[in-house]
């Protein structure tokens, strides 16, 4: 059906209100006694007010099935009885969201990451860490996956065998709404990943079809022999080439070819099936009666299939998530959605809406610091950002240095070329530059998932190793690693003012180093990410404070740039605006709230930059500035000079 035509339109909103007027009476009859009136009436209000939407997208996805009402009743139970089972503090949590909608797009917002056994143990032990999170100014928390995987290779957690059910090392659920409780007395969000695309082969319902029925079988995408995987592999390029080649699996127990998009031993799920849908719908408000405040959506591009096409952001993609979104708009509206979809940029931003996934990484960004900073030209990051950084009202971008997986290049072959790079080139380049393969580089990396027929790799490191410090520690250089912390700080700088919720992976934040270990260990050796994924180093982390130690550098330099952003209402709810500073390696924006305005600049280059006066004055800068960054008042009468890989965080003075 094309909802674009005035006349589908007319006929979705006259079945719309038609379905409704017939589905909410039965849901009332089922539920309505057993909450409190005025709760009741709240929750109708908000189904009312989000079912157009709901049946919108429902309807696209399973209006061909003879049972479509049946399944859109059912759906509408499940929403209901998990609203039902939802905490009250947590409902309280819901009316506050609900006055402060966009809540995630101010200023007090700064997000961390980690694994739970990596920085403190288990769950308990990581409400013992809170006060480390709270002075760093952490207001989002994102745990990597916690719930139960097999033993063994587990891609890291993403393997998912029950969603309600933790890995018992980390501890039990418990203990998970004990930490999201707390965390939230604390002031800080708790950030949960929902792998979604797929289940773990040891996941209840892959047992039950590896048993042979058939009801379960249907969750999952499988098929009697290869005619039909062979010909949707003729249009689909492969993930994990070096350790997963094609997207199907056989398993010989049922003799059938199984959809693994990603690994053997995850299978994706078959959102065709309306029941799947319903299914999963049960399991995200599970989690966020837990308490999870902000939902990752994982491999979003993956969700939906289609013969002929790669099978990626297809439509329909977008269409589950914008369901999902309807109905934790009425059953859990304090929770919001993050999409990550590492994917073209152009496609990135698709997912990105108040309707679907009003956050995002920016995995564009990410790559284009990398690359300013190998290049020391900051053109291509300001060609891309200029065009690309700009999202729908009501929706925020999560910017980050690095996270726990690698480093890609995820920008646009046309935005290279439209600043003078051969993209296939360039993108050699800044592999070999991050591995150590290319002379004079500063950076310690490793390639993961290298292609041995076209070169293709991305980059694994943490982000004191890949700017230096590993390489200017070895050789004893004191003017490298005072580099090295530049480039620490000056890539932190700019996620934290440039406008989304910056994110820090921990550690980052205190210099941690690559961890060469991993490979010792038969569950990681040859994933390269592991190299950056080390446990935390307490012992380290109580230089902290000593700003004469590399790592207090780096720790008050990130705390500094934390305070400023939370502490300056420019860098509330604000227009981000890139300009063109005029020289190659400086990268310059503005920030702007109502009448505050602040001027950001970053040189990429380890040698003094300079900007002209008159250049400035036609920005709207004075003669006379301050640097809120480093607290010193500048008179640029003829010309503004940048230090080395320095961050200038600028406001006028009156």
């Amino acid at each position: 059906m094309n909802y674009s035509s005035s006349d589908d339109a007319r006929w979705l909103q006259k079945h719309s209100d038609a379905s409704l007027r017939r589905l909410l009476p039965r849901i009332e009859e089922r539920y309505r006694a057993r909450t409190d009136p005025a709760e009741w009436a709240a929750y109708v209000d908000r189904l009312k007010t989000y079912f157009p939407r709901l049946f919108k997208r429902l309807h696209g996805l399973y209006g061909q099935h003879y049972d479509f009402f049946y399944h859109l009743e059912s759906i509408l139970a499940s929403a209901t009885e998990m609203w039902l089972e939802r905490p009250a503090e947590l409902k309280a949590l819901d009316a506050m969201r609900e006055l402060d909608p966009h809540w995630y797009q101010s200023n007090r917002m700064v997000g961390a990451m980690c694994y739970v056994d990596l920085f403190a143990g288990d769950l308990e032990r990581l409400r013992g860490r809170i006060p480390y999170l709270t002075e760093l100014g952490i207001s989002y928390l994102h745990l990597m996956p916690v719930f139960k995987v097999p033993q063994g290779d587990n891609d890291g957690g993403y393997a998912v065998s029950s969603y309600r059910g933790i890995e018992p090392r980390l501890g039990e659920m418990e203990d998970l709404r004990e930490l999201a409780t707390e965390l939230r007395h604390h002031g800080i969000s708790l950030v949960l990943d929902f792998v979604y695309n797929h289940t773990s082969d040891e996941h209840e319902w892959a047992q039950q079809a590896l048993r042979g029925d058939e009801e379960y079988q249907d969750y999952y995408r499988m098929f009697p022999d290869r005619s039909m995987p062979d010909a949707f592999e003729r249009s689909m390029g492969e993930i994990f080439p070096e350790d997963h080649p094609g997207a199907f699996t056989y398993r010989n127990r049922i003799k059938r070819w199984v959809w693994t998009t990603f690994n053997t031993f995850q299978w994706d799920l078959n959102y065709e099936n309306p029941v799947v849908f319903n299914r999963m719908l049960e399991e995200m408000l599970f989690l966020a009666n837990q308490g999870v405040e902000i939902l990752r959506l994982d491999a979003v591009a993956f969700l939906w299939k289609r013969l002929g096409t790669d099978c990626q952001n297809l439509p329909e993609a977008h269409w589950i998530i914008q369901a999902f979104n309807a109905l934790v708009s009425i059953a859990a509206p304090a929770m919001v959605f993050k999409s990550e979809a590492i994917v073209h940029p152009d496609e990135v931003s698709k997912y990105i809406s108040p309707e679907e996934c009003p956050l995002s990484y920016n995995p564009q960004l990410m790559a284009l610091l990398w690359d300013a900073l190998a290049t020391r030209d900051v053109r291509l990051l300001h060609y891309a950002m200029e065009r690309r950084f700009a999202i729908p009202e009501g929706c925020a971008w999560v910017n980050y240095v690095r996270c726990h997986d690698d480093i890609g290049w995820a920008f646009c072959d046309r935005d290279v070329a439209a600043v003078g790079f051969d993209p296939r080139a360039h993108r050699d380049f800044l592999t070999r530059f991050y591995t150590n393969r290319f002379e004079g580089s500063f950076a310690r990396g490793a390639p993961f998932q290298e292609n041995p027929a076209t070169g293709d790799a991305r980059v694994s490191g943490t982000c004191a190793s890949l700017c230096g410090l590993e390489k200017a520690l070895e050789e004893d250089d004191a003017n490298e690693q005072d580099l090295a912390v530049r480039r620490i700080l000056l890539l932190h700088g700019v996620i934290i003012t440039i406008g989304g919720i910056p994110l820090i992976y921990l550690g980052d934040e205190i210099g941690m180093l690559n961890d060469y270990s991993y490979d010792e260990d038969p569950g990681k050796v040859g994933d390269s990410r592991w190299l950056h994924r080390s446990t935390f180093d307490w012992e380290r982390a109580e230089q902290r404070r000593n700003t004469s130690t590399t790592v207090g550098r780096i720790y008050q330099g990130i705390l500094r740039l934390i305070q400023l952003r939370q502490q300056n209402d420019a860098f509330r709810r604000t227009e981000t605006e890139i300009v063109n500073t005029g020289n190659r390696h400086v990268f310059g924006f503005f920030r702007n709230h109502e009448q505050h305005s602040l001027f950001v600049l970053a040189n990429f280059s380890e040698r003094e930059q300079r900007l002209e006066a008159r250049y400035l004055r036609m920005m709207g800068m004075r003669k006379s500035m301050v640097d809120l960054f480093a607290g010193r008042t500048i008179i640029a009468a003829q010309e503004l000079v940048l230090e080395p890989y320095q961050l200038m965080v600028l406001s006028r003075l009156h």
